[in-house]
């Protein structure tokens, strides 16, 4: 059953309102996510930082633009994918969240994910790899490849902000949000036939006739609320 509107935001008023741990006493606001009840693609990374803090809103900085940026070369809509954090509050000086931390929001961000039941969930960065696919390897090596766990598709990629410090990586994200693209028509693909519909054949057909936009086929399937959720 696909999540409503209504669902998650009630999760995001709980968000907003914890005090799980000692991270509440420094933030401005918590920032539960962002994206619709009917995203396919999840995004997750590591923590808000100041702008997001002051907004609510995850990766509304540098480095969230960059993730735009990415998102859009490969034809796909940042309006259509819900991002979150695996921390919901700002950690002081933007430093790494500790092991408490990160534990005190673990099943905000398992909710997020059961609620959704995503088709892709992209771990943007280390600490995302870490939280959600322990033990798999690091991201030097895991980057841009499909990993299958629990009846799940993750994608590890380097953080978007390693990218604004060190140029190389943006060519590198690139070419692994190419691959996105393809797991994701995949994705779609396998879901359209469980549930009796098109062939994978006949999805890409459709796909390339509408000029290749995967995520326009993913929003009419889902026929749901597509308003951004904050």
């Amino acid at each position: 059953m696909v999540a409503t509107t209504e669902e998650v935001l009630e999760l995001h008023g709980r968000v907003r309102k914890c005090t799980a741990c000692p991270l509440h006493l420094t933030r401005i606001q918590a920032v539960p996510g962002y994206g619709p009840a009917t995203a396919r693609v999840m995004a997750v990374g590591e923590a808000p930082g100041e702008n997001e803090d002051r907004e609510g809103k995850p990766f509304v900085g540098a480095a969230g633009r960059l993730l735009t940026s990415l998102l859009e070369s490969v034809g796909l809509d940042r309006r259509d994918i819900y991002i979150t954090n695996i921390v919901k509050c700002r950690p002081p000086r933007n430093r790494d969240p500790e092991p408490l931390e990160v534990e005190a929001c673990s099943h905000y961000l398992d909710e997020q994910i059961g609620l959704l039941r995503p088709d892709v969930i992209l771990l943007l960065g280390r600490h995302a790899l870490q939280r959600l696919l322990p033990g798999a390897g690091g991201i030097s090596r895991l980057h841009g490849e499909r990993v299958r766990r629990d009846d799940r598709v993750y994608v590890p990629l380097f953080h978007p902000a390693a990218a604004l410090y060190n140029g190389g990586l943006k060519e590198t994200l690139e070419a692994d949000m190419r691959r996105v693209r393809g797991y994701l028509a995949d994705a779609e693909a396998t879901r359209a036939r469980r549930a009796g519909g098109a062939s994978a054949s006949d999805l890409r057909k459709v796909a390339a006739a509408a000029g290749g936009d995967q995520m326009d086929l993913v929003a009419a399937a889902a026929g749901g609320d597509q308003m951004d959720l904050f």
